[in-house]
């Protein structure tokens, strides 16, 4: 059995051209599927149109979140819900491509894991794209795991490889980060990045930015110990400046010069404690988090029990 997991949002128009092409790939594998698609509590007609997949065909099922909890929260819940030997995550908006999942397939046969397509950057804007590789390359160097630069959600999974996922129940998750720490043999192949078919893309620079910092926080304390290391040399240096300034009062008297470089001092120095302040805030505010022990979602509606099947049903209509 193959699982298909695929969260949306705000995905009408793409949804239909996606579901079609997907199926005539799946077709052409000739073994059980089902696909699961998780709405994560869309404002367009996303939702009504995965009631209509999941009338028309017994291989679909789908739930909807009571409001919108995020991409993370819809992989999760997908993958709660899959019930296949091999998972798939894909977006809904075809920039994953449907064609690619034989050549996953065929790499997992080959005893991996996990089969991750790593796309191109083709697409991206330059500024977006230089932005991303510079990301990477600093994020690397503290983080515990490693992020591959161009490898996202597109990917393939055992079913041991998910029940390993599932088995961690931190409320912040950051996707790629979780995927590299379970580890398992892992296979990576390159891929053309590919456009939209429609729709506009959720990922705004303040999206990608408060991403950006979920990547550097949830895998590492190091930035903690930033704070110690940086803050020691510029006590030192301030020791230094005040002792040099006491120096100068005591041979030349008290002048006016000097307010400059006092004043850029303190505004250097109160910066930077903001800075080290919001970092410290960031962590705080992660175990504050975790210690509340909410739900990462809450489901409003799924397959009515009628159209649901079971596996061996689903392997049936196959």
């Amino acid at each position: 059995m193959l699982s298909i997991v695929v969260p949306c949002f705000n995905e009408e128009q793409v949804l239909e051209a996606f579901n079609d092409e997907l199926h005539a790939r799946l077709a052409e594998l000739r073994q059980p599927y089902e696909v699961v698609f998780v709405d994560d509590g869309s404002l367009d007609g996303t939702l009504s149109l995965l009631r209509t997949f999941a009338a028309r065909d017994p291989h679909v099922r789908y739930l909807s979140f009571s409001r919108n909890f995020g991409k993370e929260a819809g992989l999760l819940a997908g993958l709660h819900e899959s019930t296949g030997d091999h998972v798939a995550i894909m977006d809904a908006d075809l920039q994953h491509p449907p064609s690619l999942l034989r050549r996953m397939l065929d790499l997992q046969r080959e005893g991996f894991d996990q089969v991750v397509a790593r796309r191109s950057r083709d697409h991206d804007g330059p500024l977006r794209a230089l932005l991303s590789r510079s990301y990477y390359r600093l994020v690397n160097h503290w983080v515990e795991v490693e992020l591959v630069d161009g490898a996202g959600d597109f990917r393939l999974l055992s079913r041991r490889a998910v029940d390993a996922l599932l088995e961690l129940g931190e409320r912040n998750r950051f996707s790629k980060g979780l995927f590299s720490w379970i580890g398992f043999r892992t296979v990576f192949f390159d891929y053309t990045d590919v456009p939209r078919v429609g729709g506009t893309s959720k990922w705004s620079y303040r999206h990608l930015l408060n991403y950006a910092v979920d990547g550097m926080v949830s895998f590492n304390s190091r930035p903690l110990r930033l704070a110690i290391h940086v803050g020691l040399p510029l006590t030192g240096l301030a020791l230094l400046y005040a002792a040099w300034m006491v120096g100068a009062v005591l041979i030349g008297g008290v002048t006016a010069p000097g307010y400059v470089s006092l004043l850029v001092a303190v505004t250097g120095f109160g910066g930077m404690q903001i800075v080290l302040l919001g970092l410290v805030g960031e962590y705080v505010g992660r175990v504050y988090n975790e210690c509340k022990q909410r739900p990462h979602y809450l489901v409003s509606e799924r397959t009515p029990s009628g159209l649901a099947r079971t596996p061996a049903q689903r392997a049936h209509f196959s």
